[in-house]
């Protein structure tokens, strides 16, 4: 290998005040389900959580996913919602 280095690059410092991002519907099902996967299957490792999770999460209908979709929707909007007058603020 030769001798150059890349710069080192740095990232600007978030916002603690901005909006947080909204959260994706597998999120939403994942978030109300964790503790019930974790109760049925004693000691499991956190990677094991979220491999059960995403077989739980494809094996479903879209109607079984659909109330979660919808609670995703409702997210983005509230974090559009947010993030325009956080930006408005801004200026």
């Amino acid at each position: 290998m030769s001798g150059t280095r890349k710069p080192k690059t740095t990232r600007k410092k978030k916002d603690p005040n901005a909006p947080k991002r909204s959260l994706s519907a597998y999120m939403f099902f994942a978030n109300e389900n964790r503790d019930i996967v974790r109760s049925e299957n004693p000691g499991i490792t956190f990677g094991g959580v979220g491999k059960l999770l995403g077989e739980k999460w494809k094996a479903l209908t879209p109607d079984e996913k659909s109330p979660y979709e919808q609670k995703a929707e409702n997210d983005k909007k509230r974090y559009e919602q947010e993030k325009a007058n956080y930006l408005a603020q801004q200026q």
